[in-house]
């Protein structure tokens, strides 16, 4: 029986690798799945596929900002290439409700968790931290207001003649009472 190579085997533990989201947020309302999570899947398939895992952190700081520094490395036998992913988080040890060891561990909790969504081709598009937007409602972008007078008014002018209607226009424009008027009139 032929041999995987290291890229091989990595491949499929890729392919093979389920990590569901298992967790909570309960104030946030969605379900997430944490680094425990991906660590308590992928070490099964290692073993199977003769693998082995390492991941580290460092912390880092640029021009004044301290960050997590991770590392997720895969690697099989002696001659063979490592592979490596790398991610950071920020710290901010200031963060509400909890004290400067807290702020570190999250954000190095974070960060391996990206190195290893890197390193296992984890797609986190659709997981909360990518939608959660902590309780806070978008900005709607606010809409262009109608001119008085004008190429734009006069078109919204023509439209309302030729039997469209005014809440067409106000969908797409702001508009005053005063250019309401003069749009009906």
């Amino acid at each position: 029986m032929e041999s995987l190579t290291l890229q091989e085997r990595l491949l499929k533990v890729q392919t093979e690798l389920k990590a569901p989201k298992n967790q909570y947020n309960s104030f946030g309302k969605y379900k997430y799945r944490n680094q425990e999570d991906i660590l308590e899947a992928v070490k099964p398939l290692l073993s199977k596929h003769s693998l082995n895992l390492i991941v580290t952190d460092e912390v880092r700081e640029i021009a004044g900002l301290a960050f997590i520094h991770a590392t997720a490395k895969v690697f099989g036998e002696p001659q063979e290439p490592i592979v490596e992913v790398s991610a950071q988080a920020g710290i901010d040890p200031n963060r509400k409700g909890m004290d400067i060891a807290q702020s570190f561990g999250s954000s190095s909790s974070y960060a391996r968790k990206y190195a290893l969504n890197g390193l296992f081709l984890i797609d986190d598009t659709k997981d909360a931290d990518a939608t959660n937007t902590h309780d806070q409602q978008p900005a709607k972008a606010s809409k262009e207001a109608l001119p008085k007078s004008g190429d734009k008014f006069n078109k919204a002018k023509e439209f309302i003649k030729n039997g469209g209607s005014i809440d067409s226009i106000k969908a797409k424009y702001q508009i005053s009472k005063q250019v309401e008027q003069s749009l009906l009139s």
